[in-house]
């Protein structure tokens, strides 16, 4: 008789995998990290380890799939906001909240050491896609209810506002002492001021 599978038992188990993964990637970067060592950190074996990801590129997919999921999950949290300034000025918030995970700048090396490979790329494309369809309609929402700038065009303003964001980001990963939790507040206010109509 075949053996049924838990669904939120197979799940919980993939994320922390994932979770183990983000770790050691953050620690050794990509070429670093080992199946082994990522094995060790979930508390697995290596065959448990395959069954959920063939290799160690479908687990990095994987993380970046995730935080894909995160952003269109996000605005379905906006959804029934009436407010599309503090949407706007809450997205960059929570950009610099999510890059307060002391692992987030050296899985941010880890990702940029691998980014030219075409799976990698592919996928921080749609990351990027994924944002700036979350920022859009709140531009346009903001700039309909006279809230923010009028002289750009509202793809111009999201693409300036992903720019603070993943440039934060990048900042986070290659300078040591630029911190999320230290730069959060100057993030969102010149996010607030660049906005100002």
């Amino acid at each position: 008789m075949a053996r049924t599978v838990d669904p939120a038992r197979h799940e919980a188990r993939r994320l922390v995998i994932i979770d183990a993964a983000l770790t050691v990637f953050a620690e050794r970067g990509y070429d670093g990290a080992t199946t082994a060592e990522i094995c060790r950190r979930a508390g697995i074996g290596s065959g448990t380890f395959f069954h959920y990801f063939p290799t160690k590129l479908d687990l990095l997919l994987a993380i970046l799939t995730l935080g894909i999921q995160e952003v269109r999950e996000q605005a379905e949290l906006y959804a029934d906001r009436t407010d599309p300034l503090g949407v706007l000025l809450d997205i960059v918030e929570r950009g610099a909240d999510d890059a307060a995970d002391p692992r987030m700048p050296g899985f941010v090396r880890a990702v940029g050491g691998v980014m030219q490979q075409p799976d990698v790329a592919a996928k921080l494309e749609e990351d990027a896609r994924t944002q700036r369809d979350l920022l859009l309609p709140w531009v346009e929402k903001a700039q309909q209810a006279g809230q923010i700038r009028t002289d750009l065009t509202p793809a111009r303003i999201t693409s300036w506002l992903y720019l603070l964001t993943d440039g934060f980001l990048g900042r986070i990963a290659d300078e040591e002492h630029f911190t999320a939790q230290a730069e959060k507040a100057t993030l969102v206010d010149t996010a607030r001021r660049f906005l100002s109509p």
